[in-house]
């Protein structure tokens, strides 16, 4: 089987599936508050072609583990549907999902029952009034509910990402950790990344890894994993106290991970994107429907894998962020 490879010699075997650019959320580093111009319906892949391309990611290129993502994916309603047909795939991908968790207390047993595997929660803050701040809206109470569910339904282990901004929640590291671990949840800051859609981010007075790190240190004991343990997951893990909890954090501006990346990215809209922070995106959607084979389909994926650059360029003081937000591309 060919696999999906660059120029320097990076494969691809993790695919992150956008099912939908639409959210029910607004979170202050993602959108405004009055949302976005969506992809109209004829834009958007179908089921079908979403569970094709898929397919040939997996049995043509070598790609063995698949996350779906948005925008917010429960927003999909053939979401079930779609990770039912992925699992009866040969092989089969490990499945996982990104999601806020607004939904999910209703619906985890379904995609565990469909062949999900875990989920990662988007949770930036304990308080409710400082969420409805980040989020503009009320769900606090959804999104607890909704990891509850998944670590009961056996969507485990259960990951909960965290994004810390300054003069809101970035007192919080240490309390979220405590929370995590209690909870026997799976902890993950992420740094805020230049993916927003209002182009509002500035690098100084970001919340960074280091900044994460010493919070988490006045209350825990960290030991680092390691490199080798890390292999190309993009969080550095620390184990807590001694363990077995671990912490992680995901710093893509200050500590990149290029190196070692292995991932590829399919818009809603059929797009393969090669990294979050590209400019330039490879159309699947059209080849898909003016009926090329599944041959063509995987040839022109690696094609786009061939433009890959070394870095995602965060670093260069001439860095121009991607035209699509978040939302449209898929974490």
């Amino acid at each position: 089987m060919k696999k999906l490879i660059d120029t320097f010699g990076r494969v691809a075997t993790d695919l992150r599936v956008s099912l939908t650019d639409r959210c029910n959320l607004r979170c202050t580093y993602c959108m405004p508050e009055e949302g976005l111009q969506w992809l109209a319906k004829p834009d958007l892949l179908t089921d079908d072609e979403i569970v094709r391309l898929i397919r040939i990611a997996v049995t043509r290129r070598g790609v063995d583990e698949v996350r779906f993502t948005g925008g917010e994916p429960l927003l999909r309603p053939g979401l079930p549907g779609i990770v039912e047909r992925v699992a009866a795939l040969e092989p089969r991908p490990e499945m996982s999902l990104t999601t806020n968790g607004i939904g999910l207390g209703r619906i985890a047993p379904a995609l565990r029952a469909a062949g999900l595997d875990r989920v990662n929660v988007s949770l930036d803050t304990l308080r409710p009034e400082v969420f409805k701040t980040l989020t503009r809206r009320d769900r606090h109470h959804d999104v607890l509910a909704g990891l509850a569910a998944a670590r009961e339904a056996g969507l485990t282990p259960v990951k909960v990402n965290a994004v810390l901004m300054p003069g809101l929640n970035a007192d919080e590291a240490p309390d979220l950790l405590a929370w995590a671990v209690e909870n026997d949840y799976e902890l993950r800051f992420i740094e805020q990344m230049p993916l927003d859609a209002q182009h509002g981010w500035k690098r100084e007075g970001m919340v960074t890894a280091g900044d994460i790190l010493t919070s988490l240190r006045t209350r825990f004991q960290l030991t680092p994993e390691g490199d080798t343990a890390r292999g190309s997951a993009p969080a550095e893990r620390w184990l807590v106290d001694g363990g077995p909890h671990r912490v992680g954090v995901i710093a893509s501006v200050t500590r990149p991970f290029c190196s070692a990346c292995d991932r590829t990215r399919l818009t809603a809209d059929g797009q393969v994107r090669t990294c979050l922070f590209a400019t330039e995106e490879t159309d699947l959607r059209a080849a898909l429907r003016s009926g090329a084979p599944d041959e063509e389909i995987a040839r022109l994926w690696q094609t786009a894998m061939w433009g890959k650059k070394a870095g995602s360029g965060l670093d260069d003081p001439t860095f121009a962020q991607p035209a699509r937000p978040m939302s449209a591309i898929g974490g």
